[in-house]
């Protein structure tokens, strides 16, 4: 039922490219279809969307209830945080080695410079920010006080914990009582499962109208100093997904074909529409059908995951502030770098899932490394491109990271 990942992968790529060649002719007829063939698109991903929340639900209300082992849950969850912090911390000495070699030598001339500078204050005070929910919101919210409206806003993180707590407590009921419940659930979720792998069937249609539509919307126009540092940052974040493939190879001790059959579909999903809530149901179905990890890594561990680990954090974080540095002719010691990847691992766990949001979280780390908040600005104006990028680390560090927890949690048992 899935399709293949060479044909989602190729339909990404001529979307694409296809979208960048409308944006360069700019031949008005091409424009106007733009939006026509984005409709096919986005009924897809609404698609997709629409099997999250009961997936998610159905999933770790089974894989909790149904376990005969509680403590493993617990073992996953202790377990699951050093291995999210590793791998933030590692992508962000990466970019620590890797940006001053890429921007070392770049040289914003200052009339350039200040026009950056304009554009970055007015994006900054456009009220973008407004959306962006405290830290202190986000810690309350974990516990839902109406779990069918964290259902409905798509907040995974406080389902996570409303169907782990009823799986919980479903496990305090005699047999004959949780038995049914649990057999519910997994037909459930065996359904959806279905349902996930009659969509994916159709992915290659689907991504070549997102990428289609996202190409003709960038097109070619950036240059000079905001192209090298979104190179810069595309660059090293692909380069560290490249690296998340031995990762799992040598401690998840998975197959390297099998990694990469399961994890393509889910890369396409989320590279074409920069959402890993999105890509979640194919990860979940590449998770448990080509990898054969258990119900508890699938059903848990992989939700988890999508809730609360943003692997992009770290690199984001030490490329922009090192440009941005550049921009503002402030220079940033590695010190500081240092204390930034510390800083960056830290906020990672409370970033939610809003496009830039990360970016939202730096502002005020931009002020306490000298440099001016508003210059948050204009990484958010031209934070499309890398995000596609964010979003591909983010599923493949997913990915990656139950294999892992699933050898992990193999070895303790």
């Amino acid at each position: 039922m899935r399709a293949p990942a060479a044909r989602v992968l190729l339909a990404l790529g001529i979307g694409l490219s296809l979208g960048v060649a409308i944006a360069a002719l700019h031949v008005s007829a091409l424009t106007a279809l733009v939006p026509v063939i984005e409709v096919p698109g986005t009924l897809w991903i609404n698609a997709i969307r629409m099997t999250v929340i009961p997936l998610v639900v159905s999933l770790t209300i089974a894989s909790v209830a149904g376990s005969d082992d509680a403590a493993k849950i617990g073992r996953i969850g202790a377990l699951a945080v050093p291995v999210f912090a590793v791998l933030v911390v590692a992508g962000g000495i990466l970019a620590m080695v890797v940006t001053p070699l890429a921007l070392g030598g770049l040289a914003i001339p200052p009339d350039v410079a200040a026009s950056l500078r304009a554009g970055a204050a007015s994006v900054a005070g456009s009220g973008t920010a407004a959306a962006m929910p405290t830290l202190v919101r986000r810690i309350i919210d974990i516990v839902p006080s109406n779990p069918i409206k964290a259902a409905a806003d798509g907040a995974i993180l406080p389902v996570v914990v409303y169907s782990l707590a009823l799986g919980l407590a479903l496990r305090r009921l005699p047999h004959d009582k949780r038995d049914p419940l649990v057999d519910v659930a997994r037909a459930i979720s065996d359904a959806m499962l279905v349902l996930v792998g009659w969509i994916l069937a159709v992915a290659p249609a689907g991504v070549f109208a997102l990428a289609l539509a996202l190409g003709a919307r960038m097109g070619i126009s950036s240059a000079g100093a905001i192209l090298q540092y979104m190179v810069t940052l595309s660059l090293t974040l692909f380069v560290f997904t490249l690296a998340l493939y031995p990762v799992a190879v040598l401690v998840g001790r998975v197959s390297p074909r099998l990694f990469a059959t399961a994890s393509a579909p889910a890369q396409a999903v989320a590279f074409s529409s920069r959402s890993s809530l999105a890509a979640l149901p194919a990860m979940i179905a590449g998770a448990r059908d080509v990898l054969k990890l258990p119900p508890t890594i699938t059903g848990f561990a992989l939700p988890l995951a999508v809730s609360v680990f943003r692997v992009n954090v770290a690199i984001a974080w030490v490329v922009s502030v090192f440009f941005l540095g550049k921009l503002y002719g402030i220079p940033v010691g590695q010190a500081q770098f240092a204390m930034l990847v510390v800083t960056s691992t830290l906020l990672s766990f409370s970033v939610p899932g809003i496009p830039s949001a990360s970016l939202f979280l730096l502002a005020p780390v931009l002020v306490a490394n000298g440099l001016p908040a508003e210059g948050v600005g204009i990484l958010i104006a031209v934070d499309a491109i890398p995000d596609m990028f964010k979003t591909l680390a983010n599923v493949t560090a997913h990915m990656t990271s139950v294999v892992v927890l699933a050898r992990f949690d193999e070895r303790s048992a």
